[in-house]
């Protein structure tokens, strides 16, 4: 199979978690806040299949009978301004869609909105983790890894993914469209959050 490399948390610069991807301008932040799309729900896969690739690792597996399957699409998509403590990066009023956790230590800036499964219009599901700083500071040296389990609402489908380097800027694609329950952890920490994701984006029309 061919290796597919999760952006890692590397490169930051001025202190914010936008490094990697440059500074962003608020401009262009606006443009791209939309409606909140809502995805369909489907099957569970049959078969579980798993790929490890180079600095990311995806599973999908059928759980066991004992699992259950949590219901409802929970996180909502703010489009308001960021918190000060997730702006770091970001010029002037910073606004951009974006999902907090559950416990408010994550918050998930979505770089594309709606995410979907095909975006046949050259984008990607670009998502920007940045952590609410820690009351404790972390005692290790370099920042782990952000690991993602993501179950498909209503089923027992569920997939992995990591953030090399801890959260900050990635690309995460999902299998199905529908409402994904995430469980998130990094540094001894933990979140969880829901993200829906529609079937297809379509090309944008040049006028």
């Amino acid at each position: 199979m061919r290796a597919i490399r999760v952006v890692g948390a590397t490169g930051l610069s001025g202190g914010g978690e936008m490094g990697a991807w440059g500074r962003v301008s608020v401009v262009a932040v606006v443009l791209l806040t939309g409606c909140t799309t809502t995805g369909g729900s489907a099957d569970p896969v049959g078969a579980p299949v798993t790929t490890t690739t180079k600095g990311a690792t995806a599973t999908t597996a059928g759980a066991t009978p004992a699992a259950s399957a949590a219901t409802g699409c929970g996180s909502r998509v703010e489009t308001g301004p960021l918190p000060g403590w997730a702006a770091g990066g970001f010029s002037g009023d910073a606004r951009a869609p974006h999902v907090f956790g559950a416990k408010g230590d994550i918050v998930a800036v979505l770089f594309a909105h709606p995410l979907a499964r095909v975006r046949t219009d050259g984008s990607a599901n670009k998502i920007l983790w940045v952590p609410r700083p820690a009351a404790t500071p972390s005692v290790t040296t370099s920042p782990d890894a952000l690991a993602i389990t993501a179950t498909l609402d209503g089923t027992d489908t569920r997939v992995t993914r990591e953030v090399s380097g801890g959260p900050g800027p990635s690309i995460i694609d999902l299998p199905t469209a529908g409402c994904w329950h995430l469980e998130l952890r990094w540094s001894g920490r933990t979140d969880t959050m829901d993200l829906v994701y529609a079937e297809s984006v379509p090309n944008r029309r040049r006028g």
